[in-house]
């Protein structure tokens, strides 16, 4: 592998390694701001929040998008580049608690994002209503 396909693949992982945090945060912020939101701010209130999850949505679907995509070459070059490192360091448990910690992270994002669409839907019904 040459030394600038290196680099590409190590901050592909790296990006890799950060999207599922993104996804988890953002959740995460969303749920936030909707506990604080009251209905009682007006149309105004709703229009703001609609418009942070409209960003927050992006940053997901982003984030979302790169774990599948980053995943391929990461995949690809898993052996060669990152379990080679690994076990050659005696840090295999480290790479297998952050791959569990990037799945709960992915599974606890999406887990969110589809209990807050109820929560979002209501808030458009209530600005359209």
């Amino acid at each position: 592998m040459s030394p600038a396909a290196g680099i590409a693949l190590m901050m592909n992982n790296y990006f890799h390694d950060v999207a599922p945090a993104l996804l988890l945060a953002s959740a995460v912020a969303l749920w936030a701001m909707l506990r604080r939101w009251d209905p009682a701010g007006g149309p105004g209130a709703a229009r703001y929040f609609l418009a942070i999850h409209r960003s927050m949505t992006r940053l997901a679907r982003v984030s979302l998008a790169w774990i599948v995509l980053g995943g391929i070459p990461r995949t690809i070059w898993y052996g060669e580049f990152e379990w080679a490192n690994a076990a050659g360091r005696g840090q295999v448990a480290a790479l297998l608690l952050k791959h569990v910690l990037a799945f709960a992270f992915v599974a606890g994002g999406v887990w969110l994002w589809v209990g807050l669409r109820r929560r979002v839907r209501e808030v458009e019904a209530g600005l359209a209503g």
